[in-house]
């Protein structure tokens, strides 16, 4: 709230909560606004702009009429300079420099506010002149437009961006679908209050902007979506003075936001955990990024994966935290100078942190939107491609198929020089297989599942070291290839032998039973269950006592041990729900 606002309090008293901006992104609601000054980059002369006296705002309506037409004069006389066709070419080229790189770490969209309707055109014009490819005149088509009033009236600079209502609603609609490819739009007032496009994040500012207007504008770039980071304010004609002015008034209304964050803050946090990955690298020599390739990766991985310690000093967990908090603040601060002649670092810890944190098993693999977001920061074909993403490549392996695991496959395992990383692959894998093998087997999920999570607690606690947990898991390998082929031994059908081993899962039934006996229970039970489950099974209580009812049954025929009846049971209707999927397809 701004200072205006003493009138509304003398009538209707003193606010009894202010719901501010720190709030709302501490509550998640909104992102962080960072800012960035550009007008030194554009060699502007400061005062040139002081031609603009601080009270000058287009809104004077409420104005004695000389002191409005003072304003008036002021505010054309500000507009001739900001206006001057040498000054908009330079904000164009620095304006499609800065999106471009922008957008390589963070896609998105972005609003340029410009001064007057004409001097809107002139960018506009200045921009396609540098990009001719984002210029359709199909209100459909495009990737910049100009939305702002007009009518049929005005000159023919214009006209050909004055639109209906409706063809206004079709470019709303087309700038908030992150998938359309209008990415940036141009305007002078419309758009800057009460609306909302969470994919927006970066505010371009060409307009002298203050109090409640100034805060409005920001606060089109500070809504939550996908991996944005933060907004972004770039500061074309020298806003700072009037946003901490904002900011004060704003904090004078018991709230307690920064509006803004300066941009170089993030590009401290950058600078900072750049030198603790360094720290961590620390005794492998990976001068050769650029172009040691898989190798150099390979080998920075496989040394953060020999550090280990607590849960907060492991290796691979804190590369990881600090990679992510470096690609953050390198999200944000990407188009300052500084950041820029780290990218290829930048791009190649990200690498690594893709090789250490890549999981196989389908149910853990990262989100399509968060890989993408890794392969985009990325950015130096230089240190490697978007195919980082695959682990096998990187220690010099074809990519096995699903049957995997075979001999020659683990031999060549045992043999990679990097031992550290070789454990963390057939970690991997063994974990990827198990999820796909086994994913709707109780019985061996679980036990293959406890297995590999055993080898792995004692190796990360140092109760056994690289070379002995690599032979575990090569023997445990071996057995899960064993298990996996079962079916065939046993003459059963693969939901047969999931059900064989619910029941076998017993030491005395195997003991009193016997392979044959085990076998006809199972086909029989997989037949029953089968003709007998209902979609809403499992949610209904006197459902589900048929079928225990059943399974005992089944059970007593074979004689199975009594005293462990009610343990086979209950997993056999685990079991039973594990398949419900499968069998209803």
């Amino acid at each position: 709230m701004s200072s205006t606002d003493r009138d509304t309090r003398s009538v209707f008293g003193e606010y009894v909560h202010v719901y501010d901006m720190q709030q709302a992104q501490e509550d998640g609601a909104t992102v962080a606004i960072f800012y960035e000054s550009r007008l030194a980059k554009l060699g502007l002369n400061a005062a040139e702009l002081g031609h603009l006296d601080e009270e000058v705002d287009e809104l004077t309506e409420d104005e004695e009429e000389s002191e409005q037409a003072k304003l008036k004069s002021r505010w054309a006389a500000l507009e001739k300079i900001v206006g001057a066709e040498p000054r908009v070419a330079k904000v164009a080229t620095d304006l499609v420099a800065h999106f471009e790189n922008r957008n390589t770490t963070q896609d998105g969209k972005a609003m340029v506010v410009a001064m007057s309707r004409e001097i809107c055109v002139h960018l506009y014009d200045a921009i396609i002149k540098l990009k001719p490819e984002w210029h359709s005149d199909n209100p459909e088509k495009g990737a910049i437009k100009i939305v702002m009033t007009g009518s049929a009236s005005d000159k023919a600079l214009l006209r050909p961006h004055i639109y209906s209502s409706q063809v206004k609603k079709r470019l709303e609609k087309r700038f908030k679908d992150p998938k359309d490819e209008l990415k940036l739009v141009i305007v002078r007032d419309m758009w800057l209050t009460g609306f909302d496009a969470p994919c927006v994040h970066t505010l371009y500012v060409d307009k002298p902007m203050k109090g409640h207007n100034l805060m409005q504008a920001i606060a089109r770039v500070n809504r939550v979506f996908k991996d944005k980071q933060g907004g972004l304010v770039v500061d074309y004609i020298g806003i700072g003075e009037n946003l901490k002015t904002a900011m004060k008034e704003y904090t004078a209304s018991k709230g307690r936001g920064k509006p803004t964050v300066d941009v170089r803050e993030a590009l401290a946090v950058l600078l900072e955990k750049i030198d603790v990955l360094r720290a961590m690298l620390h005794g492998f020599d990976y001068s050769d990024y650029l172009t040691g390739g898989y190798k150099t990766l390979a080998g920075a991985a496989n040394h953060v994966l020999g550090i280990k310690g607590d849960e907060e000093r492991d290796g691979k967990k804190r590369f990881a935290n600090q990679t992510l908090a470096m690609s953050h603040a390198y999200s944000l601060c990407c188009t300052l100078e500084e950041a820029k002649g780290l990218r290829d670092e930048v791009a190649f810890m990200q690498a690594v942190k893709v090789i250490l944190t890549k999981r196989e098993a389908s149910g853990q693999r990262k989100a399509n939107e968060e890989r993408d977001l890794a392969i985009r920061q990325i950015i130096s074909s230089a240190v490697v491609s978007g195919e980082v993403v695959d682990i096998f490549a990187a220690v010099g392996l074809d990519k096995p198929n699903i049957g995997l695991l075979d001999d020659d496959f683990l031999a060549q395992v045992r043999n990679l020089p990097e031992k550290n990383l070789a454990v963390e692959l057939l970690e991997r894998l063994l974990q990827g297989e198990i999820k796909s093998r086994f994913a709707s087997n109780v019985v061996q999920d679980k036990k293959f599942s406890d297995m590999l999570a055993g080898v792995i607690q004692r190796y990360q606690n140092r109760n056994i070291e690289t070379a002995q947990v690599m032979e575990e898991l090569i023997a445990m390998a071996k057995k899960f290839r064993e298990a996996a082929n079962r079916g065939d031994q046993l003459g059963l059908r693969e939901d047969e032998v999931k059900f064989y081993d619910a029941l076998a899962n017993n030491e005395s039934a195997v003991r009193e039973l016997q392979d044959e006996i085990l076998k006809k229970i199972a086909q029989e039970l997989t037949q029953n269950l089968r003709d007998n489950l209902t979609v809403d099974w499992s949610e209904r209580e006197s459902v589900r006592a048929k079928l225990r009812l059943m399974v005992k049954r089944i059970l007593k025929k074979y004689k199975y041990p009594p005293d462990h009846t009610d343990n086979a049971v209950q997993l056999v209707l685990e079991q039973a729900h594990a398949l419900g999927e499968e069998w209803s397809v």
